[in-house]
């Protein structure tokens, strides 16, 4: 290994030192033969032997070498040099002359390699002064590329600059020129033409364009404005004409005005057009349409409301037609008889109907079709259908004159006022005379109610026109309701009992006529709630309340007050649950007041046949609780004679309560309703008597044995009991 080391060692150092003497001197004998025949070879950088300096790095190397820890190693043991050394040289000695072998064979191919070199850098050389000529012609054409572009952003600048003045100056010309076909068709066409129409829109916007021109002073708006003015005034007059012909046309009888409105409306622009340019003119078509319609409403509503009158109720209700006025005041020898229609003033029936949407939004009633046929109404069904036509038309009066005038917010109020505001003054005072003179409190409350509907309705078409009118109205109708309302309360307050005739247990008609006419008011007020309503409806049930108390106190027995008392509580109770609400302050007023007389009634018949028995369930009650009840031990003769008259008549008394009962109560679910409540107390105090004679103080007793089984009791009772 160690042999090995040093003559690797050894071949590194001495290869750079033979290599290139050994392959000169190979180089120099096979060329001998040709000695005088060529010239000696040059090999020029390729010459290795003419340098010296080449031996001084061969010595720097092998002076590295032997410094290397591989060589100091094989120097340490003792490696012959002398044998290694000739080894190593013979090795250079190959190595160099199949060097020289190589390089001899590659030279015709080097030889071709420097000739292709040189044609290179010539070609090369010619390539650079193109080139350099290249460089200069870009440079030139760089700054000719400079010129044109500032050249081309200054065209197109002008250019710009060009096309807008010629956008300006078109739409001057076009805007100053005033066309043959307009001039045509402005003098000779009926304003109902299309192209009329057309070339009027065009005329006024030269006519707005030249007023520009003119105050920016422009020299050629004189050219025009003779033309312009005259094709104005052309134009003014014909529709002056046309929209005068329309109005007109409203004055003729019979006519429906409906018509020439949606005329108007097609050609609105008309009045656009004049009120731009000749307002004098627009003032005058407008005074003049507000001067037309303004009578044809009055006169038409006029008309209207007294011929509906004709078809009214003859008899109405008046100052004596109060709730507690007697039945007997009215009848004399100069009454009127009763007219088989005619609706009762505190009964609502069909009335309420009117407040329907199917007849609040019907047709109106038409007044000589129902006199041909004899029909009469109610004054607030006349009061629906008058103002149903005044909605109807004032909403469509006030979209009308906002659409063709071109008003909104007050001036369309204005403008509306100055077309119906006759009209609705005519309404206000003929309802005020009506009311003042009114009665009937029904027929005024559906009144106020179509009133709130209306006006419901017109704000649902977000139209403000008649708010105004509907709170006027109000304003006369809420007083007169409660006026008549505080008259019928204070005519049931000031009423004497000694002058209303017989005195019966069965309902009385004041109780009836207060039923009717607060279930009335009740039903109609569920949809728009008023707490004015609801105080007056108190201090009328207070009023009626105390009159039911006063009438039973000229009944001089217990049992027929509590009978009358019953009856007028259930029947005012029935009219109300029938047509109010189940949850509302009367209906719960009156269910207390019934409930507890009906229980004192109970009582009060009981009393009668076995009242000794329930005297002494009670006592024996009272005197366990204080644990006193051996205070009657000695009471055993009246134990049994409360025990043997109960057995011996309860079948009879039983019976007599049920028809009694019966024949005292008009409503016969009230009164099964008394029995049923009457037995199942008798049961109970019958129960409570059992309980009794079961305490350790009477258990001694031998008339227990005959005390009757309750539940025995208790089967015979439900004979008497009502089989529905």
């Amino acid at each position: 290994m160690a042999d090995r080391a040093v003559t690797a060692a050894m071949s590194d150092v001495n290869t750079t030192v033979h290599s290139t003497a050994n392959s000169m001197a190979y180089l120099q004998d096979e060329m001998k033969p040709d000695t005088d025949a060529m010239a000696p070879l040059n090999l020029g950088d390729l010459d290795l032997t003419t340098d010296e300096f080449i031996l001084d790095e061969v010595d720097i190397h092998i002076q590295a070498n032997l410094e290397d820890d591989l060589v100091k190693e094989a120097l340490k043991t003792g490696v012959d040099l002398r044998q290694y050394s000739k080894q190593v040289e013979d090795e250079l000695q190959r190595i160099e002359q199949a060097s020289i072998k190589d390089y001899i064979k590659e030279s015709q191919n080097i030889a071709s390699l420097h000739n292709q070199i040189t044609a290179c850098d010539s070609i090369l050389e010619r390539m650079e002064g193109m080139l350099s000529g290249f460089q200069s012609d870009l440079s030139s054409i760089s700054s000719e590329i400079q010129t044109l572009q500032q050249q081309s952003v200054s065209m197109n600048m002008r250019l710009k600059n060009r096309q807008a003045v010629r956008s300006h100056l078109s739409q001057l010309v076009d805007e100053l020129v005033v066309p043959g076909a307009m001039i045509q068709v402005i003098l000779e066409s009926p304003v109902t033409e299309q192209e009329f129409l057309e070339q009027l829109h065009e005329l006024n916007n030269k006519i707005n364009f030249a007023k520009e021109l003119s105050f920016r002073e422009t020299l050629a708006c004189s050219d025009i404005q003779d033309i312009v003015d005259r094709l104005k005034i052309k134009a003014v007059t014909k529709i002056r004409e046309f929209i005068l012909q329309k109005i007109y046309s409203f004055r003729k009888p019979m006519t429906n005005y409906q018509i020439p409105q949606n005329t108007l409306l097609k050609y609105r622009f008309f009045y656009q057009f004049l009120l731009a340019n000749e307002r004098t003119v627009a003032k005058e078509i407008r005074d003049e349409y507000v001067d037309t319609m303004s009578k044809i409403y009055y006169s038409y509503f006029k008309s209207y409301s007294g011929r509906l009158l004709k078809v009214q109720y003859e008899e109405v209700a008046d100052k004596d037609d109060l709730m507690g006025v007697e039945d007997t005041a009215k009848k004399g020898f100069f009454s009127k008889p009763s007219l088989k229609s005619r609706n009762t003033i505190f009964t609502l029936g069909q009335r309420g109907a009117v407040l329907s949407p199917a007849e609040l939004e019907g047709p109106i009633l038409i007044p000589h079709t129902a006199q041909r046929g004899d029909c009469r109404y109610p004054y607030e069904t006349l009061f629906r259908s008058q103002h149903y036509a005044l909605l109807d038309n004032g909403c469509r009066e006030f979209l009308f004159l906002s659409d063709f005038f071109m008003v909104a917010g007050n001036s369309a109020l204005d403008l509306f006022n100055s077309v119906m505001g006759k009209t609705l003054s005519l309404f206000l005072k003929s309802m005020s005379t009506y009311v003042s003179d009114c009665y009937d409190s029904i027929a005024v409350f559906l009144c106020i109610h179509i009133i709130l509907r209306f006006r419901a309705i017109t704000n649902k078409r977000t139209i403000p026109a008649l708010d105004k009118y509907w709170d006027a109205v109000l304003e006369l109708l809420w007083p007169r309701f409660e006026l008549i309302l505080e008259m019928n309360i204070q005519s049931i307050r000031n009423t004497d009992p000694q002058k209303l005739g017989v005195l019966d247990t069965r309902p009385h008609y004041i109780t009836r006529r207060y039923a009717e006419f607060s279930s009335a008011i009740v039903s109609i007020n569920q949809t728009f709630t008023s707490e004015r309503t609801h105080t007056l409806l108190g201090q009328l049930q207070v009023e009626v309340e105390n009159f039911v108390l006063k009438m039973a106190a000229e009944f001089p027995s217990r049992r027929d007050q509590l009978i009358f008392l019953i009856n007028n509580y259930d029947m005012m109770l029935s009219v109300l649950m029938e047509r109010a609400a189940d949850d509302s302050k009367e209906v719960e007023g009156f269910q207390q007041l019934l409930q507890a007389r009906s229980q004192e009634f109970i009582e009060e018949i009981l009393s009668s046949p076995f009242g000794g028995m329930i005297a002494f369930v009670k006592e024996s009650e009272a005197l366990t609780e204080k644990g006193q009840l051996d205070r009657l031990k000695n009471d055993e003769a009246r134990i049994t004679q409360l025990v043997r008259g109960f057995s011996s008549t309860w079948k009879q008394s039983v019976e007599a309560l049920s028809q009694d009962v019966m024949r005292s109560f008009t409503n016969f679910k009230n009164g099964t309703g008394i029995i049923q409540g009457a037995l199942t107390q008798l049961i109970q105090y019958y129960h409570g008597f059992h309980k009794v004679l079961a305490q350790p103080t009477f258990r001694s007793l031998a008339v227990r044995s005959e005390l009757i089984n309750l539940h025995h009791l208790m089967v015979e009772v439900k004979k008497h009991k009502p089989n529905f």
